[in-house]
């Protein structure tokens, strides 16, 4: 067996600095950025998901940003797929890639070596529970998951419709549970998970200067063009942060002032759940991103990786400079 290429992950919560991050250490280190952000995926959706601009990707080329229409469905199977291609072609080209992003689902099926059960769509049992979650509420439709399968509710939070439907839809085409198909491979590369954190009070401080600053920028009229250009206010890319509660505006349920209010306190909720995730995850070194020389500890610590080809990335045994076990916030 030849030797496992090198990977850097960075991950984090919302609004901690992994976008500007990522492209400083491919800067430093010859790399190139794979976005493991789900609402990065969609064309036209630039404001709302605070999407690196053309600008700051301009020095570091970025993978799976701007490749599906927004009016598309698009699987964890094929950002997958569609990943693990980009980072071999990374490689290939003798470059370093760094999956950067905050969807905790893509980081662990990408770079855990998920096999993804092999359950296809079902249009019509799709359409039924997006009418009951839309009906009688997510809630009911995650209730029932619990009951099937307790260890998929356990990890996806009521508010995920999407991917509540895709375990129940998994478990009446198979008649099994998501988690008994979800089996792991030892993925091909090594990887350094490496992630960033700061107290909860000064993240939710940045994600609130951060709506403040979408709307400014014209979130409103992007969603306005959006569903002008015939995007459909319930696919998916619409759910997305920021976008559903500027459509609730635009139909008359809500004043501007309570929208933006719901993505401030949605976008914190947002934020503790993806930090439940990623704290389990014993593989990351944490980075308190308010702490002086968190940057310089964290590029000695890839540095050191990428030297020794026996690193395989494990927190437990690698704990110099900024690095830790857990995050703070």
């Amino acid at each position: 067996m030849g030797k496992r290429k090198p990977v850097i992950a960075l991950v984090g919560p919302t609004s901690v600095g992994k976008t500007a991050t990522a492209i400083k250490l491919a800067l430093e280190f010859g790399g190139e950025v794979v976005s493991a952000d789900s609402r990065y995926l969609y064309r036209g959706m630039d404001i709302g998901t605070d999407k690196p601009s053309l600008e700051e990707r301009k020095g570091v080329p970025h993978h799976l940003i701007d490749i599906v229409d927004p009016r598309d469905d698009y699987s964890l199977a094929l950002y997958q797929r569609d990943a693990r291609a980009a980072i071999e072609a990374i490689h290939a080209r003798g470059r370093l890639p760094i999956v950067a992003g905050g969807t905790p689902l893509y980081l662990r099926a990408l770079l855990e070596g998920w096999r993804i059960p092999p359950a296809p769509p079902n249009p019509e049992l799709r359409a039924q529970l997006e009418l009951r979650a839309r009906v009688e509420g997510p809630e009911v439709l995650h209730r029932e998951l619990e009951r099937v399968d307790p260890l998929a509710a356990a990890r996806i939070p009521p508010e995920n419709v999407r991917r509540v439907i895709r375990a129940l839809e998994i478990f009446h085409a198979t008649g099994r549970r998501m988690t008994e198909l979800e089996g792991k491979e030892s993925p091909p590369w090594r990887v350094l998970w490496l992630g960033l954190t700061m107290p909860r009070e000064e993240l939710y401080r940045r994600i609130d200067e951060r709506v403040e600053r979408q709307i400014a920028r014209g979130l409103v009229d992007e969603v306005r063009r959006l569903l002008r250009e015939g995007v459909p206010p319930d696919v998916p890319a619409m759910t997305a942060l920021g976008y559903r509660q500027i459509v609730l505006y635009l139909e008359g349920k809500l004043t501007l002032e309570e929208a933006i209010a719901r993505i401030k306190y949605d976008t914190h909720r947002y934020a503790r759940h993806q930090l439940t995730w990623l704290r389990r995850m014993k593989q990351v070194e944490w980075y308190d991103v308010t702490q002086p020389g968190w940057y310089e500890a964290m590029r000695e610590r890839v540095r050191t990786f990428l030297a020794d080809e026996t690193d395989e990335g494990d927190a437990a045994v690698h704990q110099n400079g900024g690095g830790k076990r857990t995050p703070r916030a």
